[in-house]
């Protein structure tokens, strides 16, 4: 099977649990969908314009998650995780029905959402991938935090760092190839948040879904949850699964070499629409050879193919 031809899954996928911030229960179908279908959200609670597609300009909100909505503002927040799991899976096309307003959080990280994909296996179509490249180098800054893209001959690079005051997380860096480093770290790298940030986001209506099952709480200079960390570099490197998931709105692989400092989902956001609002800063290109460099092939990947 060709790393070139679009994919899907085999069969559905059916997960449940809580939204990590609103806290209700949900349940969620992952199902095959047929080439150049892209990744569609469907909401099942709701009868009519209830189609929400993930696109950089219907993100309708970046505080903390990722929201998009469609033009009735009928919204599906928390998407991240899933859609890095599907773009460094190298999954073009699935229908993901939904029964309520967020993903459900699971534990946290990517890994589930691996493993159940990796269970049904991935399947391969007639149809050649579409990727965008990345022509002219986009900066964007606001404040301290800072982020660019340029471009780069055959891979997606993640070069990521995050700074913070507490002295455990301190500051952590990491650099990825997307099409070619082992991504399990990332997958499996969980989202975090600091034990005084709690009350402060309940207070804005969020987190109401959180515990020591699904996040990393950091208190002071210790961990609360009673296993530790996954990796060494797991607040990093949920970072970039998140930086991965944003970058999928998209809608393609990307090519470029992306550099990022105190990011998060907003900054990303803002750099992709100013990728996108001028057609010379890109190119979208459909994959025709029938052969590319390796490092194009995500190695994570290979290994779920049945």
């Amino acid at each position: 099977m060709s790393v070139l031809n679009q994919k899907t899954i085999n069969n559905d996928i059916k997960v449940s649990g809580v939204g990590l911030h609103s806290g209700l229960s949900v349940s969620m179908t992952i199902k095959p969908a047929e080439p150049n279908s892209g990744i569609i959200f469907k909401r099942i609670d709701i009868k009519e314009n209830n189609i929400i597609i993930p696109n950089i300009f219907n993100v309708s909100s970046a505080v903390f998650c990722t929201t998009i909505s469609n033009e009735a503002g009928v919204n599906v927040s928390t998407i991240e995780h899933l859609m890095g799991a599907l773009y460094g899976l190298g999954i073009d096309n699935a229908l993901i029905e939904i029964d309520n307003q967020e993903v459900p959080i699971l534990d946290g990280s990517a890994k589930i959402f691996v493993e159940e994909i990796s269970k049904v296996g991935i399947k391969n179509s007639d149809a050649p991938i579409k990727i965008v490249k990345i022509e002219n180098k986009i900066e964007f800054e606001d404040g301290n935090k800072t982020i660019s893209i340029e471009p780069s001959k055959i891979s997606l690079d993640i070069d990521f760092e995050l700074q913070y005051e507490n002295e455990l997380i301190g500051i952590q860096r990491n650099l990825v190839k997307v099409f070619e480093s082992d991504l399990t770290d990332i997958y499996n790298s969980r989202t975090f948040c600091l034990f005084e940030d709690i009350e402060k986001l309940k207070k804005m209506g969020l987190a109401k879904g959180g515990n020591l099952n699904n996040a990393i709480v950091i208190k002071d200079n210790k961990i609360l949850n009673e296993n530790g960390l996954r990796n060494k570099k797991e607040f990093v490197n949920h970072k970039i699964l998140d930086c991965m998931g944003d970058l999928y709105l998209a809608g393609y692989k990307i090519i470029g070499k992306l550099t990022c400092s105190r990011g998060g989902h907003k900054l990303t956001n803002q750099l992709l629409r100013k990728v996108f609002e001028n057609d010379k800063n890109f190119s979208l290109i459909e994959i025709t050879e029938k052969h590319l460099p390796s490092t194009f092939i995500n190695k994570s990947h290979l290994k779920s193919i049945a």
